[in-house]
Formats: C-alpha cells, structure tokens, sequence
C-alpha cells in the first residue's frame, strides 16, 4: 500500500515487569509516545487515507485509560494490592509481563476493533473499509521502542 499515515499521541505510563532478572522488576515510568499508522492504495474524495481526526477519535480515551496509570501482571504478588488501592489506574494483564511489545499489541487490537465499529458508522469524517491499520509503535523511551503489526 502506497499511502501511509501516522497519528501520534503522547502518555506518562508505568509498568512492573515481574518476570525481569533486573531492575524493570520494580515499578518504573516512562514518557512514552504512541504511533498508529493506517495504511491505503488509494486516496479518499479529499485526497486523504483518511483524516488524522478519525484517528483521535478512535483511540485517544482508550490510551488515556493507560495515561498515568501503572500496568502489572495479575501473577505478581502485589497485585490485588495495588488495584484495591489505586482502582482502574492498576491495568491488569492476565498472567502477563506487561512488556511494551505486549502493550502495543493491545493497543494494535483495540484500533483495529475501534476503526472497524466507526467504519460501520460512519460518523462526520469517513473512514473507508479500504483502510488498515499498518502498525502500532510504542516508544519506551526516546531511543527504545517496539512495533506491533498483523
């Protein structure tokens, strides 16, 4: 496919990587920037793949559900602690290090389902079934990252 674009959206995210040999083991943040590129052979009637908005309206309350919040695996001993505590901002990942490629993955599926349900209705901007979501790219820091595609 051609014509790319890509919409980026910045969150402050923590995660516990209990898996970690390391220092990842413990809790940590990170500034993290999040790309979600669409893809398509050809332009719409105005000349787009499709609006940036389309974009932003499919995904941006889904990542500030992970903004400020801290993701962990439901394995780790700390856990249900830690969701009593601080409720909806402890991100459960079910027996999973919530690792970046692990998150972007996420991310990847909810937009794919997301763009599919606002292609189905279509709301002021149009979303053509033509266009597919390329890839998800999670920033971990400014020189780490990794990518999630189908």
């Amino acid at each position: 496919m051609p014509f790319l674009i890509c919409k980026s959206f910045e969150i402050e995210n923590g995660h516990q990587l209990s898996k970690h040999p390391d220092k990842c083991r413990f809790p940590h943040g990170h500034s993290r920037k999040v790309e979600i590129v669409l893809a398509a052979d050809t332009l719409d009637q105005n000349d787009m793949v499709c609006d940036f908005k389309v974009v932003k309206e499919v995904i941006a309350d889904y990542l500030d559900t992970l903004d400020h919040a801290l993701c962990l695996n439901t394995d780790d001993p700390a856990f249900a602690e830690l969701r009593a505590r601080y409720g909806e901002r402890v991100i459960p990942f079910e027996k999973t290090d919530p690792t970046t490629e692990v998150i972007a993955r996420n991310i990847f599926t909810v937009c794919q389902q997301r763009l599919a349900a606002y292609a189905a209705a279509p709301g002021p901007y149009p979303l053509r079934p033509a266009v597919q979501l390329r890839s998800v790219r999670l920033w971990e820091t400014s020189s780490s990252w990794a990518e999630y595609s189908e």
